[in-house]
């Protein structure tokens, strides 16, 4: 937290009047990146396939997040770093939530069985996405966005056999 103090110009009483730990910090800032990504969609958005609109919500979520990739990466690995196990389990909860943001900001209209396996599958791509962006020094992280429109692509077709069709 001195860090944080020292390269904002403030007091460490400072920081701790606004952040009672850099869990916090993290916290607020991925709470940013979610704002971004649940802006007012593009003209013509909901007309767009299902896949089309999940790229869209999760690379607004991640570009509002690679101004500070770097950091946003450490944050994540602080999160699951072993001995913080008590980050662990407020995670789950956070990463499903965020899970079904993305799903609503892609209006994605399902119910049931089919919602639980887009839950699990979008926490799989988010995941392995994740995953590949902290590592993509790739201009416009484009690495991450073919991973991303692969995994997607995938995802449909796993869709279409298993609902006969229904995609998301």
């Amino acid at each position: 937290m001195m860090h944080v103090a020292d390269d904002l110009g403030v007091s460490l009483a400072d920081v701790a009047a606004c952040y009672r730990d850099m869990n916090a910090i993290a916290d607020a800032w991925f709470t940013q990146a979610q704002a971004a990504m649940l802006a007012p969609p593009p003209r013509g958005f909901a007309k767009k396939p299902a896949k089309g609109r999940l790229y869209i919500v999760i690379t607004r979520w991640l570009d509002a997040l690679a101004a500070h990739r770097a950091v946003s990466a450490q944050m994540i690995g602080q999160k699951l770093y072993a001995s913080h196990v008590h980050h662990w389990l407020p995670m789950i909860f956070s990463l499903s939530r965020q899970v079904h943001w993305i799903l609503d900001a892609a209006q994605i209209e399902s119910r049931g069985r089919q919602r639980l396996a887009e839950e699990v599958g979008g926490t799989l791509v988010v995941l392995a996405t994740l995953r590949v962006w902290c590592r993509d020094d790739s201009d416009g992280h484009e690495r991450t966005r073919a991973f991303l429109l692969k995994r997607l692509s995938q995802g449909d077709q796993v869709m279409a056999r298993l609902f006969g069709g229904a995609s998301a």
